[in-house]
């Protein structure tokens, strides 16, 4: 236990980024840059020190091309 918090041993040590930046997410989604700023934006999808949580922008671009698709 270090400063309050658990210290897994068996998490991998080069895991993934899951914050990557506007044109890390506009190379790996296909899309324009501007278009992830936008989606954040219109989503409320908080971009924190230039990075943005690939989760949540994932989960959210894929309702509203589900969307899209149902209209």
């Amino acid at each position: 236990m270090t400063a309050g918090f658990v210290v897994s041993g068996d998490r991998k040590e080069h895991e993934m980024a899951n914050h990557l930046t506007p044109e890390e997410l506009s190379k790996e989604f296909g899309i324009d840059r501007q278009e992830v700023i936008q989606l954040c934006i219109e989503e409320s999808i908080p971009i924190y020190h230039g990075k943005i949580d690939k989760t949540l922008f994932q989960a959210h671009l894929a309702a509203t091309r589900a969307g899209e698709a149902a209209a």
